[in-house]
């Protein structure tokens, strides 16, 4: 439950600090990639002080494939925020999550018997529906970013199945992915202001960071993130595949509540149909393992 309320909490600060302007996308992204490493690793050396052994060794496992991944997963996720409400991006986060996850088992030979089937079409129906135009829509760009952001965490949770430990593996690839924020941020830095023939180059002074934004990006990384998926890599081995997946379903849930409480959105009746629709589509799936 508690890293069901840090997932869910990654969308709502992450909307509140990315929300108005209140924090630009690339300085989010750097802040929480620093905030997931530096809670990580103090953990790993919390857990692993008194094994003996050289210091940092453990930063080898890990790998830039899989940290490629969840940077993408990191950037997409502050960009498609800046324009999303929290229950609408969860939603499709995490609908991604479980499309490409399912996507991928079937290029490697998995296969699905009927209701499965049934479930896996109804999810996709569903992330149509949502997406299709109309008065309720998300904002097209912002919903594909998302969309390309759970696909990401999918294909980041695929390269990390069978790893020995999980935890030291998802610290190694935080700060692996940190410097290439980094490195987006100092083309942000050098990039021209507009494409309107102003050839100015930003400065420091032009990032927007708001303190209290910064303090969520910090929370975000730090708290929701790294103390999230400790809390989740110390709970899944007491959980069977299908109960890891479908207690998963929740977030988007706790996340469209926490939304209209702290954040004041409004929950549209296509947002509700569309997620009873792609939540019940992958309950299928799951219930059908």
């Amino acid at each position: 439950m508690l890293a069901m309320l840090a997932f869910a909490g990654n969308s709502v600060i992450g909307r509140l600090a990315l929300r108005d302007g209140a924090l630009d996308a690339t300085s989010f992204t750097v802040l929480r990639l620093l905030a997931g490493a530096v809670v990580l690793t103090a953990l790993v050396g919390l857990r692993s002080s008194g094994r003996g052994g050289r210091a940092f060794a453990w930063i080898r496992q890990g790998g830039w494939m899989p940290a490629l991944a969840l940077f993408i997963y990191a950037i997409t996720f502050s960009f498609a925020y800046r324009n999303l409400t929290a229950a609408t991006g969860a939603l499709l986060l995490f609908g991604a999550v479980q499309v490409s996850m399912i996507l991928i088992g079937l290029r490697r030979g998995e296969r699905l018997r009927p209701v499965a089937v049934a479930g896996f079409l109804l999810a996709v129906a569903g992330l149509i529906a949502l997406l299709l135009p109309g008065l309720a829509a998300p904002p097209v760009v912002p919903a594909a970013l998302m969309l390309i952001s759970g696909t990401a965490w999918g294909v980041y949770s695929i390269l990390g199945r069978g790893v020995a430990d999980p935890l030291v593996a998802t610290a190694a690839n935080f700060l692996r992915a940190f410097p290439l924020s980094v490195l987006i941020l100092m083309v942000v830095l050098v990039a021209p202001a507009d494409f309107s023939g102003d050839t100015r180059f930003l400065r420091i002074s032009d990032l927007n960071w708001n303190s209290f934004a910064t303090v969520y990006a910090i929370l975000s990384g730090g708290l929701t993130s790294g103390l999230g998926y400790a809390i989740w890599y110390a709970a899944l081995p007491g959980l069977k595949s299908a109960q890891a997946a479908s207690v998963q379903l929740s977030v988007p849930v706790i996340t469209a509540l926490a939304g209209v409480v702290l954040l004041g959105e409004a929950i549209s009746l296509r947002l509700l149909i569309c997620s009873v629709v792609i939540l019940g589509g992958i309950g299928l799936i799951i219930s059908d393992r």
